[in-house]
């Protein structure tokens, strides 16, 4: 083989070889970005706090107006076996800015515990000039069951906080435009060690909604339940009193025939002649 085809060969080896490593970088890089569920609609709003945070869901895209400075929550329920990765996008002014900011997105899980992102950009900084700033949270797969020390994710509702940490004073309140979107991916090996949870870590909240009552607890006033259907024997139940009461009833009955009996002891008698 002669100096030029073997060069020529050399050449169309490595272009073949870069051209694969990009096709592999940007599928990654398609799998790893969220991408929103079709017909999905769009969430315009954010909450101020934990209690507030605006309820979305996997795929459902978000967009809303806010300003520099302001905390911004949002919500969504997590599944054993599911991998979440948290995407938002900044849009800053481009006039007015006197500086550079520091921003970070956080996820906590429904006992206020912040959860550990194992990929991403969590907290970029955005240069004076940068019009937008990019922030990433990939998290762990969520597992069915866990030790109480360990802190990892369990199934139930989860926190998106997003906020900026560190820029000029002067630079608050400025206006600003959020992009978010929340990506899942779902492994079967819903149980990876064994074990089960038995009911979510904190049920899914639905801000202003009153619970009628506990979970599990029967209605008493409801039809066909044991307490409030007793028919003509109804009469016969004990009253629903605590145990305090029933000691002081049956103490007040002792003392009454103490008592008695202490008089018919104690009382005097008629002197016979």
């Amino acid at each position: 083989m002669t100096p030029v085809r073997r060069a020529a060969v050399l050449l169309a080896a490595a272009g073949i070889a870069t051209g694969v490593s990009a096709a592999l970088l940007a599928a990654s890089a398609s799998a790893d970005t969220p991408t929103p569920s079709p017909g999905a609609a769009t969430i315009n709003k954010a909450g101020t706090s934990f209690i507030t945070a605006a309820g979305i869901a996997a795929g459902q895209p978000v967009r809303v107006g806010a300003s520099t400075g302001e905390y911004l929550y949002w919500s969504f329920n997590a599944s054993a076996g599911d991998t979440h990765h948290v995407a938002a996008t900044v849009s800053l002014p481009s006039a007015g800015r006197s500086g550079g900011s520091t921003w970070a997105v956080e996820v906590f899980d429904g006992l206020r515990r912040r959860q550990a992102c194992v990929a991403g950009a969590q907290t970029p900084v955005a240069a004076a000039n940068a019009t937008t700033v990019e922030l990433d949270c990939e998290l762990r797969q969520v597992r069915s069951w866990a030790e109480p020390w360990s802190g990892d994710p369990l199934p139930g509702t989860y926190y998106i906080r997003l906020s900026v940490t560190d820029l000029p004073e002067q630079d608050l309140g400025l206006p600003i435009e959020v992009s978010l979107l929340v990506g899942v991916e779902t492994d079967g090996d819903t149980k990876p060690e064994g074990g089960d949870l038995k009911a979510p870590l904190v049920p899914p909240v639905d801000p202003g909604k009153v619970l009628a009552g506990e979970p599990g607890v029967p209605d008493p006033t409801a039809a066909g339940t044991e307490e409030g259907d007793d028919g003509w024997f109804d009469w016969l139940r004990w009253p629903d009193l605590s145990s305090r009461w029933y000691w002081t009833i049956g103490g007040g009955i002792l003392a009454a025939v103490a008592g008695v009996v202490g008089f018919a002891l104690t009382r005097p008698r008629p002197r016979v002649n």
